[in-house]
């Protein structure tokens, strides 16, 4: 037991484990001792304040925090309402390493090379559709772990949490920036963020982040140029004359004319806000356009999203719409036939190294005549070395064995 040192609203001697007591578990029992309600009491120790916002998801036990044995804590009161804001602030923080927690569990369990769970697979797309290739694990892992989190700063912003959404994007910075910056020029995931990051410092009305507001709305426009190319000019060319940026335009210049009016720039100002106009208009739907579309069998939503893409024009909207269709036909097709290869990996088990069996390299083996059962005995035996596996299937003695162990295999799974 160690014994730590109360002066303030009590003074005397606690004794604590300092390995399994919690900031709450001694915040209530200087209360007790105090003859106040907990949540009017104040900890310091060290000249820090003791907040339990350290773990990541859990309570932070007091030696985490640096309390140690003979420790001098001064215990202050406070009203009841700066009690339940400290409260709900240590609170908001737990929730906030809670979801970092989650991610970073979720990219581990993901990118270990370890069977990945039917509900995530990443597939990061170009503006032409065509998949990203990652140059390294750690590019894996950053990007993973930046969509997820970008992914829940968006729901809390849905929520109006805006200050919690602002930390979680932060992180989110944090693991983009741990990606390579050449898989990152050909998608606007960052820029994206960046933006939603400003939305929030508007949002919370807090006049300090003005000039970090205009800082990320450059990096923000850069990013969307490189992604995008000048003007959009690649977007429309990959996207056959289309103008699906537009509305994300429209955002940005508002941010942007904002920022600007508040640093006293007000003919920048100005110029975003009649750009922006321009732009809302352009993507205002007609009535009769949206009746045609919507005759068609498609939802008022998904219409004028298509519409607002097409520039208002109808039939364009409506090959737009059929083409997302059949698109989104062939990803439901392609889930499928992914969960039914994640089903055969766990029949197959894994590697001495607790890696999945690659499905490709089965099949590569299995083209040249080999049985796919042998064969995926033979990759999961030798860490998905193909010529290894090839190998022990062209020796008869390797190949013996691979067939009793199947066979063992088989009969038990019956």
């Amino acid at each position: 037991m160690a014994k730590l040192k109360i002066a303030g609203t009590w003074s005397g001697v606690l004794e604590v484990e300092l390995e399994s007591w919690t900031v709450p578990m001694l915040r209530e029992e200087v209360a007790k001792r105090s003859n106040m309600l907990p949540e009017t009491i104040n900890l310091i120790c060290a000249g820090k304040v003791l907040k339990d916002d350290h773990g990541g998801g859990c309570d932070s036990k007091l030696s985490q925090l640096g309390v140690k044995n003979n420790s001098k804590v001064l215990a202050t009161r406070i009203s009841v309402d700066e009690g339940k804001s400290l409260m709900a602030e240590e609170e908001r923080s737990r929730r906030v390493a809670r979801i970092k927690a989650a991610a970073t569990a979720l990219v581990n369990r993901h990118a270990d090379g370890s069977l990945p769970v039917e509900d995530f697979n990443l597939e990061l797309e170009d503006q032409n559709g065509e998949k990203v290739r990652f140059g390294s694990e750690t590019d894996r892992r950053a990007m993973m772990m930046g969509l997820m989190l970008h992914a829940n700063a968006k729901s809390l912003i849905k929520r109006q949490m805006y200050k919690d959404a602002l930390e979680v994007l932060t992180m989110g910075e944090e693991a983009f920036s741990l990606c390579d910056p050449k898989v990152l020029e050909f998608v606007d995931n960052v820029p994206l963020l960046q933006i939603d990051m400003v939305w929030c410092y508007f949002m919370l009305r807090d006049i300090s982040w003005l000039s970090e507001a205009g800082i990320r709305l450059r990096k923000a426009r850069e990013g969307i140029e490189r992604a995008h190319g000048k003007d959009s000019s690649r977007v429309r060319l990959l996207q056959a004359g289309r103008h699906p940026e537009l509305a994300l335009h429209l955002r940005m210049e508002l941010l942007e004319a904002v920022a600007a009016y508040h640093s006293g720039q007000f003919d920048k100002a100005r110029n975003a806000l009649t750009s922006a106009q321009a732009k809302f208009f352009q993507l205002q739907v007609p009535d009769e356009s949206l009746s045609l579309v919507m005759s068609m069998g498609f939802k008022e939503q998904d219409a004028k999203r298509a519409l607002r893409i097409c520039s208002q024009d109808v039939g364009s909207a409506i090959d737009f719409l059929v083409e997302e269709k059949a698109k989104r036909a062939k990803e439901r097709e392609d889930n499928e036939q992914r969960r039914k290869e994640i089903m055969e990996q766990k029949r197959y088990g894994l590697t001495p190294l607790k890696k999945a069996v690659d499905i490709e390299k089965i099949k590569e083996l299995v083209s040249i005549g080999f049985e796919k059962e042998l064969v995926a005995e033979a990759l999961r035996r030798n860490e998905n070395d193909s010529q290894k596996a090839l190998d022990d299937l062209t020796n008869p003695e390797s190949n013996s064995a691979i067939q009793v162990t199947n066979f063992f295999l088989m009969k038990f799974s019956i």
